[in-house]
């Protein structure tokens, strides 16, 4: 079963006798690793479900579960392989209740905090105000930090003042049953941390604790892992901490160094060959890491051969850097029988703005694209209204979906009845969906309000129930027909729009939801080539439980050949034959390292902080190539409503590269094979022309 492996990665799947963490570098085989592991495991005599594969997507995971089936077949489907936050969903769902939470809490998204802080802060603040704020508490929550906590270590008034927030947020939070993707890993850490009972028992679920690219942890995930473990420290931790790029977001390389603190008996085993790139890439990657701290020093090797030169690309401005991207693309499709596809083509940049001109350029060419990390499909109004539904089924706290829901479509209740709902609801400590069935309502509202209420209260119960009987794709499939037709959701998308193509789409977006939501709930179900599957079976409650979760309906998208532009950040994990690096200048990669003015006493520490991070995505970068790789720049860029000079990123001097081979005119080359194309067409036409002499 470990056939086809390295020593290296032998040694990381055999390694069992205690904590191991694995320094797997870019192309190296972890997810290969890990499902070895899972097997040898497996094999050594321990039960699969007593095994957890943690990862940090939803796509990780479901590449993880596919690979695990491969190699260990229908046992893998015991394994736990699933995100961080889906494990904190099954923890606070079973055992929640010993912090006063109930089984069917409901997890906010992003837009409900968003909201939620606007409404504390009484709901005449901005958006971009309520985000910074979101941003800050989310920071807060992940170093395990309360709001009493946050407010005792404030150091000046803004920090007090967001503080006292969060603290009326948490109120919000317990009143609504509601947690927020950040709980998800912390409310699980505090119940492990102060609930020994808790504690023992998931430590004897869990008999061996694999962890997917563990260099992006931030401080709340360590302290939950070390919980998990527990003495026996039956931990394999799998990461690089040269790929260390969400520092912003609260991954801290400090969960690396704690490891042979925390744990003395540490094994660490290196992989460092690397199967995606060839070695002129390789070769500029490892330079460009070079000046970086090493944690862990490694040298990445290929045995695929030295490859194309790494070229770099200097340009006018952003638009003439895009039409050398469109070139080298047609020449490389031009010189190679048969082409390569439109999919091995990926042009990636530091900010999602760069885009513009490189789509605009495309679209002249009439080359298909696709721009990754775009909008979310949950972010769609038309979802947020059904999930709001959702939500409501599963946890009748919920005030936030309970607002939505019954506003979406209108049912005649108007802002007056609901804000003298909310009102009595507060007085009386109730959630307003448990205050539409009081006594005393009818005392605030007139008969009409409250028939109206009754009745949406009523139906809500009704869906309730029916959605808890409704088991497996079929029946929740004709469940969720009926319940749309019900609503009159069809019409209200078409009474809102204008144009009836816009409504056709969003309504092609709910048929679409509904879907996929139906297949969630298991049975026998025929995948794209017509193969039945039997999946486990659930009722739509129970998907609908865990809908905030899902982020992304990506299980379902075909792979498309088209050409696909990324940040450096979505790309992470991923590779393409032909990769171009854009906007490689100063002051976008490296980011504008200055930008805290009039602060400069804190520009040593901080600064080369930052800067170390930028040169890991430049590094993410570069090893994101196969075959070949381009790196350009611009000698102007539009800044506002300027033009301005700037200069190549240091890191491309970093690269080391040889100048007399590094330098690629796209232009000179597509005339060249235009004009070999000319020749050839000519010699064959003229040898045709002799044929019928």
């Amino acid at each position: 079963m470990s056939a086809g492996l390295n020593l290296a990665q032998l040694q990381a799947v055999h390694y069992t006798e205690g904590p191991c963490l694995v320094l797997a570098g870019a192309g190296s085989g972890k997810t290969r690793v890990i499902t070895h592991k899972i097997a040898h495991l497996i094999d050594k005599g321990l039960a699969p479900r007593r095994i957890a594969a943690i990862t940090f997507t939803n796509k990780a995971a479901a590449e993880m579960r596919e690979r695990a089936a491969h190699l260990i077949g229908r046992k893998a489907k015991e394994v736990l392989v699933c995100t961080f936050h889906a494990l904190g969903v099954r923890m606070v769902r079973e055992d929640g209740h010993v912090l006063g939470l109930k089984p069917s809490f409901s997890i906010l998204d992003a837009g409900d905090v968003t909201n939620i802080l606007k409404d504390c802060a009484g709901g005449t603040t901005d958006l971009a105000t309520a985000r910074q704020w979101q941003f800050q508490i989310s920071a807060w929550k992940n170093q395990g930090w309360s709001a009493r906590k946050a407010l005792a270590m404030a150091q000046d008034d803004h920090a007090r003042s967001i503080a006292l927030l969060m603290q009326r947020y948490e109120e919000r939070l317990t009143a609504y049953q509601s947690v927020d993707f950040d709980d998800l890993i912390g409310l699980p850490m505090q119940l492990l941390k102060g609930h020994p009972e808790v504690r023992e028992k998931w430590q004897r679920v869990l008999g061996h604790v694999l962890v997917d690219e563990y260099q992006d942890t931030n401080a709340t995930q360590y302290a939950l892992l070390k919980f998990l473990v527990g003495d026996a420290a039956r931990l394999t931790a799998v990461g690089d901490d040269d790929q260390s790029i969400y520092g912003w977001r609260g991954a801290t390389l400090d969960n690396l160094k704690k490891l042979p603190i925390d744990f003395p008996q540490l094994k660490v085993i290196k992989l460092e060959q690397n199967y995606r790139s060839t070695s002129a890439i390789l070769r500029a990657a490892n330079n460009v890491i070079g000046p970086n701290p090493k944690l862990f020093p490694k040298t990445l090797f290929s045995e695929l051969g030295e490859g194309e030169p790494v070229r770099v690309q200097d340009c006018d401005n952003e638009e003439h850097e895009a039409e050398r991207a469109v070139m080298r693309i047609q020449s490389l499709r031009a010189s190679a029988n048969p082409p390569p596809a439109w999919k091995d083509f990926a042009i990636l940049y530091r900010a999602n703005h760069q885009a513009k001109p490189f789509e605009k350029a495309l679209r002249k060419a009439s080359i298909p694209y696709k721009v990754s990390g775009g909008t979310s499909f949950f972010d769609r109004a038309e979802i947020r209204d059904l999930c709001a539904w959702f939500r409501l089924w599963g946890n009748n706290d919920d005030d936030p979906a309970f607002l939505r829901a019954i506003t979406t479509p209108k049912r005649g209740i108007g802002h007056t009845t609901l804000a003298k709902l909310g009102e009595f609801a507060s007085q009386h400590k109730e959630s307003m969906f448990g205050a539409l069935f009081s006594a005393m309502l009818p005392a605030v509202v007139g008969k009409k309000a409250l028939d109206g209420l009754l009745e949406f209260g009523r139906q809500i119960n009704d869906l309730q129930y029916r959605a808890r009987q409704s088991l497996g794709h079929e029946a929740a499939r004709q469940f969720l027909t009926d319940w749309l037709h019900d609503i009159g959701y069809e019409q209200f998308l078409y009474d809102s729009e204008d144009s009836e193509g816009v409504a056709a789409a969003r309504w092609g977006n709910v048929l679409e939801f509904c879907d996929w939501m139906a297949q969630r709930a298991g049975g026998q179900i025929q995948d794209a080539a017509g193969t039945t599957q039997e999946q486990p079976v659930k009722s739509l409650l129970e998907v609908a439980q865990n809908i905030a979760l899902l982020s992304t309906i990506s299980e379902r998208e075909q792979e498309q050949d088209m050409v696909v532009l990324s940040t450096l950040h979505a790309s992470k994990g991923l590779e393409w034959p032909h990769v171009q690096l854009v906007g490689v200048c100063e002051g976008m990669l490296p980011f504008k390292l200055d930008d805290d003015e009039g602060r400069q006493e804190k520009v040593t520490e901080d600064t080369a902080a930052r800067l170390q991070e930028e040169r890991r995505l430049m590094y993410v970068g570069i090893t994101r190539a196969q075959r070949s790789l381009v790196v350009s720049w611009t000698k102007k860029r539009k800044k506002g409503r300027e033009v301005v000079a700037v200069q190549p990123s240091r890191f491309i001097a970093e690269m080391k590269l040889d100048a007399a081979t590094s330098r690629e005119d796209p232009r000179a080359k597509l005339r060249a094979l235009r004009a070999e194309f000319a020749a050839r067409k000519a010699q064959a036409d003229a040898g045709a022309g002799g044929a019928g002499v």
